[in-house]
């Protein structure tokens, strides 16, 4: 495992303080998404989620915030950002609850699987679009590599058990590139929720979930605002940010147990 030195590293927080973040000075750097798919995962206790493509663990460690009662392994293919995720672990004091694996999506290590839920941000662009990130790891991490967005998803929705449900965020203008990956994989109850800037603006971020092995029809939620005019949180997205608020959508037949 690679230790970067000290002064390459920042302690951040998360959740008002409630999470501590060790992550890299330069590259890839948590901001809000990762808090917001950590909202919209509705863990139950005792059930087991994977974070693919943890990174440091920013989404795991906020679920584990609200969801003390659940475990949680991380699969990281950079291992700088893996063994920071393992250190994160230690520092809020979770980890015998979250555990920490590097290797690649495409083939994750044995013993990976059957889990009740797995929440991802994958990577952003398709590979070759757009410019290149100057720091190695961030491009890395916002670039699809040798897996796209369609095999990224496949591989999720394979690590799910019988009716576990697939959590993601991503930008709203590969809504359609979503839906066609999870047409064919067995999954239904699709249910998308858009994040807006700010009331009447487009949105530039959707959550999409679905659930295994079930049909319900797909929802399309009214979706967040997070910002005021001013520019300051609205009050939902504020108790989700800074107070680890859940946004669970609500619940459909599927879900029903």
């Amino acid at each position: 495992m690679s230790t970067p030195p000290p002064e390459t590293v920042t302690e951040d927080r998360l959740l008002n303080g409630r999470v501590r973040l060790l992550q890299p000075r330069d590259g890839y750097r948590a901001a809000i998404d990762p808090v917001l798919l950590a909202a919209a995962v509705p863990a139950r206790p005792g059930e087991r989620i994977l974070d693919l493509g943890c990174g440091v663990g920013a989404a795991a460690l906020c679920l584990l915030a609200r969801c003390p009662e659940i475990t949680v392994d991380g699969l990281e293919l950079q291992d700088v950002l893996a063994g920071l995720g393992r250190r994160n672990a230690v520092l809020n004091g979770v980890e015998g609850r979250f555990a920490v694996h590097c290797g690649d999506a495409a083939v994750p290590p044995a013993g990976l699987g059957d889990f009740d839920h797995v929440l991802t941000n994958p990577p952003f662009f398709e590979e070759g679009s757009g410019t290149s990130a100057a720091n190695a790891s961030r491009a890395l991490a916002h670039a699809e590599g040798n897996l796209d967005l369609a095999g990224w998803i496949k591989a999720a929705v394979k690590m799910l058990r019988p009716k576990g449900r697939l959590t993601l965020i991503h930008r709203a203008e590969r809504l359609g590139d979503i839906l066609a990956a999870l047409r064919g994989r067995g999954v239904g109850d699709i249910v998308i929720l858009p994040l807006w800037p700010k009331a009447e603006r487009a949105a530039g971020r959707v959550i999409v979930s679905a659930r295994k092995g079930v049909r319900s029809p797909l929802r399309l939620l009214p979706g967040l605002v997070l910002h005021g005019e001013g520019g300051e949180f609205t009050a939902q997205a504020d108790a989700i940010l800074r107070s680890g608020a859940a946004l669970d959508p609500p619940a459909g037949p599927a879900d029903k147990k």
